[in-house]
């Protein structure tokens, strides 16, 4: 299943590219492109691997296909991102759409005629595909980028039994607290500078009668994703990456001191109405994407709002012509408690036919080159850490990749990581929990049970 923090995020509006720019990223591409293409000549595959020489990365490069689960404007940046890469090697990049990207890639698999390179589900399909060797590993170029100009935790997200077999196209960060400004301003607050000013603002607001946090949880059959965000958030905060790893990697006991504490922490207040805007019941029931349109009511129905970035083109296109980024729309990052560390979420892609054109436009997606077409169009972070931070088109994004490339430890959803039958016990567990808080027990428990039938040999 694709998460719907992945496959509905709102498409932000796109920048039009400059074209003598994108003509020039070509250029200065093709000069090293041209290198790791010199072997691009040979055939295979039936990709029309032979139809000339590209070595001088320019023309006769045959074909790669591409199965994206992008539509409407991101569509339209992906094709601007892969542009240079046609026009520097010759190679005609061949892009199908579809939303339901795991039906089409296992029907496509079973049949024999899987795309050269896909999008994927994400990490834990990733596993799942390349331990039944559906999915190639990548070659060393590839690594060798991601070495240079990225955060080890996302060659880690990328990694399957240390063979590096996927690549982040592009991210969304999580752990982000968005706000109204002007409300802020009005009431006289201030943005907290760590955990105890985040604290003494939740609770100075609930003392005023102002409802400090808007949660929604509804996702159809995803239901309960955004509270996953959430406990992730606080495990990584409060107990660190080693026990956030050991946890998604099903060694770390749900029923432990250390989950329980974020469970705890989560629930004192989305169970508690005076907390949570429209009580419990209304984080069941209101869908994910209108979980911060209490900032921007009259008067504020809530304070403080807890979503990735993508969240801003719901406020946008929910609350027209009042939701403004910088001035009724801002965020901080959610702060260190024991320790710092970022969660992030992100569109991954596999290669499936390991063909030369295939090992190019795979070692050029992870480029900055590549990387800031995208992130200059709007709609799109990049852990590319050599994507100049200016390159973004608004301040919101910019800090927000900022968070994301600034921070020494990053890890991938953790909800997204774990095994299927993990990941939707996850989800739907807390939902229980955020009804009957009284169960934590029980629930925690159940969840130790599923860890030991998901994570079996």
């Amino acid at each position: 299943m694709v998460r719907p923090d992945r496959k509905f995020r709102g498409e932000a509006a796109s920048m039009a590219i400059n074209v003598t720019k994108r003509t020039s990223t070509a250029v200065s591409f093709a000069a090293g492109l041209s290198l790791v293409l010199a072997a691009c000549s040979g055939g295979g595959n039936g990709n029309d691997a032979g139809d000339g020489d590209v070595s001088d990365g320019t023309a006769g490069g045959g074909s790669v296909s591409v199965l994206v689960v992008w539509g409407g404007e991101e569509l339209k940046s992906f094709e601007a991102m892969v542009a240079p890469f046609e026009e520097a090697t010759g190679t005609d990049v061949k892009i199908e759409s579809t939303r339901d990207v795991n039906a089409v890639l296992t029907t496509r698999l079973a049949g024999g005629n899987p795309p050269d390179v896909a999008g994927l589900p994400g990490p834990g399909p990733m596993a799942e595909f390349a331990r039944l060797g559906d999915l190639k590993p990548l070659p060393q170029g590839v690594l060798d980028v991601l070495e240079a100009e990225y955060n080890e935790g996302v060659i880690a997200d990328s990694t399957v039994d240390d063979e590096l077999v996927g690549i982040f196209i592009k991210m969304s960060v999580k752990g982000l607290i968005w706000y109204n400004p002007a409300a802020f301003e009005a009431a006289g607050y201030e943005v907290p500078e760590d955990w105890d000013g985040l604290n003494s603002l939740v609770d100075e607001a609930a003392a005023a009668g102002t409802t400090p946090w808007g949660i929604s949880l509804e996702s159809g059959a995803a239901s309960g994703w955004p509270a996953t965000d959430w406990i992730e958030d606080f495990v990584i905060r409060q107990s660190g990456p080693e026990v956030y790893d050991a946890w998604v990697n099903g060694e770390q006991a749900w029923s432990s001191d250390e989950i329980r504490s974020a469970w705890e922490s989560f629930g004192k207040w989305a169970t508690d109405p005076a907390y949570v805007s429209g009580g419990p019941n209304t984080v069941l029931t209101l869908p994910f994407g209108n979980g911060g349109d209490c900032l921007f009511s009259e008067p504020a129905g809530c304070l403080l709002h807890h979503q990735a970035s993508f969240i801003t083109s719901f406020f946008e296109e929910n609350s027209p012509g009042v939701a403004e980024a910088g001035t009724t729309y801002d965020f901080f990052p959610m702060p260190a408690i024991d320790f710092d560390g970022v969660v992030y979420g992100g569109d991954l892609f596999g290669m499936f036919n390991d063909t030369p054109q295939a090992q190019a436009l795979m070692e050029y997606l992870v480029t900055a080159e590549a990387q800031q077409i995208w992130v200059e169009r709007g709609g799109a972070l990049s852990a590319n850490q050599e994507v100049a931070l200016d390159l973004y088109p608004d301040d919101t994004s910019r800090r927000s990749a900022e968070f994301l490339v600034g921070s020494d430890v990053v890890r991938f959803d953790g909800s997204d990581k774990m095994p299927a039958e993990m990941s939707e016990a996850f989800m739907g567990a807390v939902l229980e929990y955020v009804q009957n808080p009284g169960n934590l027990d029980s629930i925690l428990e159940n969840l130790d049970g599923v860890q030991e039938s998901a994570y079996g040999d």
